[in-house]
């Protein structure tokens, strides 16, 4: 191509240009009008969105759309906003709506659809303008032209509205998340137990007045972030609501909704649990958390530490009540168990599983005969220097009790 006609072209390029430039600015006059066209089609094919909520959002919405379209026109046509008009930057008011229609939680996709509106309606009122005027100057290369460039304009607004909604969506998730945490933080401290803080920890959690509410308590020797996402999609999945926090390296959980008791809580999460877990309902809801905190960790803590399984409080209540006094323990282990604990390595394991036998099959040396796959003489033999050691008889009531509890508190102090 000659010299020539490089600059020639150049010239028709730059004349088409001015061309569509005049055209959008014939548009500058309805403006508001246009807006307000595409404000109302907005509400209209969205009336699920808008029917319910309240009159300033409406506002909000219509004055945008006519900043837009203003703002628009301007650029469009390549026009300085006069004295009425203050010059704002198109790419700032395209974040800027981003941001506040995630801040009034309205679905992105809804965003996205009001912006094409927009171009569609702005192209139709062009063609129309068009039309009436005798062509007002606007032949087929000006509108074909004027619509590659609207509907590019388009991408470019998607592009920076979607960047703009996500990052204030996950800024407003990030504030949401600290702010649940700060109030199960709260609950655990004993705040539960003011009235009127209740209904603030409510609100900051989302939890309906009438849910039932338990505490999970997960005792992490590892990083089990894989495993605990699968648990939570598994709550979400049965419509039970959970609120996660770790205090004091101590993974726990508030659930609420219609629960099951504790036993179906441990049916429910027990196969899917990547470590020790104890579970307890909030007796009296959200005043009650802090206890049932307390009480699921004493659950968790009454596992082996190479467990994976979950455990009610009532399920491990003599356990728990051993754990929630260690001196007391101490002291009941001495005075029963204590002198089979202090024989050679290979006689304490025999007679502890003996003890352990006998107990679980109420003193019956027959049962716990077939249990331990020996003899019963064998096993009558172990008994009398069970009860020869401690001093302890299982035909007595109380001191079988004490014997299980103490099997029960030193197989806590070996987790």
């Amino acid at each position: 191509m000659s010299a020539e006609r490089v600059v020639d072209r150049v010239g028709v390029d730059a004349e088409l240009a001015r061309a569509v430039a005049r055209a959008w600015g014939l548009l500058l006059d309805t403006s508001d009008s246009i807006a307000d066209s595409i404000t109302l089609t907005l509400f209209e094919k969205n009336i699920d969105l808008y029917d319910h909520v309240g009159p300033e959002l409406r506002a909000d919405v219509r004055a945008s759309c006519r900043q837009h379209i203003r703002r628009g026109l301007e650029v469009l046509s390549d026009t300085t906003p006069g004295s009425t008009h203050s010059p704002v930057n198109a790419t700032e008011l395209w974040r800027e709506t981003g941001r506040r229609r995630a801040r009034q939680g309205v679905p992105l996709e809804h965003v996205l659809h009001a912006y094409t509106t927009g171009a569609r309606v702005l192209w139709e009122s062009l063609v129309a303008r068009a039309e009436t005027d005798n062509g007002a100057g606007i032949d087929e290369r000006v509108l074909l032209s004027a619509a590659s460039t609207v509907w590019s304009n388009l991408d470019v607004q998607n592009a920076v509205l979607i960047d703009s909604y996500r990052r204030e969506g996950a800024r407003l998730q990030r504030q949401d998340l600290q702010r649940q945490q700060a109030t199960l933080d709260a609950l655990l401290e004993g705040r539960g137990g003011d009235p009127a803080y209740v209904e603030e920890a409510r609100a900051a959690l989302d939890i309906g007045a009438g849910d039932d509410l338990a505490c999970v308590v997960l005792l992490q020797e590892v990083d089990a972030a894989d495993e605990l996402g699968s648990l939570e999609d598994r709550l979400e999945r049965l419509g039970i609501g959970a609120r996660w926090h770790i205090r004091s390296g101590v993974y726990f959980g508030l659930l609420f909704g219609d629960l099951p008791d504790e036993a179906g809580l441990c049916a429910l999460l027990g196969p899917h649990t990547p470590a020790r877990m104890g579970v307890a309902r909030a007796i009296g809801g959200l005043p009650g958390f802090a206890t049932a905190f307390l009480l699921a960790n004493r659950a968790a803590e009454t596992l082996a530490r190479n467990e994976r399984r979950a455990v009610s409080v009532a399920d491990r209540l003599p356990e728990v009540l051993m754990i929630g006094s260690p001196q007391v323990t101490s002291v009941l282990i001495a005075q029963t168990i204590g002198p089979l604990l202090s024989q050679p390595d290979a006689q304490r394991s025999t007679l502890l599983e003996t003890l352990e036998a006998l107990l679980r099959h109420d003193g019956s040396p027959t049962h716990a005969a077939a249990d331990l796959f020996c003899h019963r003489n064998t096993v009558i033999y172990r008994l009398k220097q069970i009860e020869t050691l401690t001093g302890r008889t299982l035909s007595d009531p109380r001191d079988k009790l004490l014997l299980s509890l103490a099997l029960s508190a030193q197989s806590g102090h070996g987790a």
